[in-house]
């Protein structure tokens, strides 16, 4: 049996839930996700429990947020007044909204909070502060020795 050890090049499909059972991500049966031990592609937690599987094992681990996104943080927090965002912008709880800095980059904030007057908007990664419990099955493993020179890249998808 072959075992993944760091290094190694993986193929995993993966059913990620929550603790209330609700799914926030799972590979295509199709396209499974990729990735090399040990670098950094995909969250703490993922990658050590994919080291030391075998190849065609399946397993579910629970991983807490200090091995995932972390903590939520609360400095991540913004009220503002709603009127701040235009009419037209179309806001429930939930939802998310783009945000242009001023040197142009974008990122994305959840709406966490809405009254007749003020929206609370939400910088943290949305699974931020949140156990994640993954059903993963292990498909295929390429050796160190025997991968191809892959350069490394940010991870294709999945938990990163």
């Amino acid at each position: 049996m072959i075992r993944a050890n760091e290094k190694d090049t993986v193929k995993v499909n993966y059913t990620g839930k929550l603790s209330d059972g609700t799914v926030f991500d799972q590979t295509p049966q199709d396209r499974p996700l990729t990735f090399i031990i040990g670098r950094d592609e995909i969250i703490p937690g993922f990658d050590v429990a994919v080291r030391g599987m075998y190849q065609g094992e399946s397993k579910t681990v629970t991983i807490p947020p200090d091995h995932a996104y972390g903590a939520s943080d609360p400095e991540l927090l913004e009220t503002i007044d709603r009127d701040q965002l235009g009419e037209d912008v179309e806001l429930h709880v939930g939802g998310q909204l783009e945000i242009t800095n001023h040197d142009n980059s974008k990122f994305y904030v959840m709406v966490k909070e809405l009254t007749d007057t003020q929206v609370v908007l939400d910088a943290n990664h949305p699974l931020a502060g949140k156990e994640l419990i993954f059903d993963i099955e292990l498909l295929e493993v390429i050796k160190e020795q025997d991968a191809p020179d892959i350069p490394a890249t940010p991870a294709q998808g999945g938990p990163a």
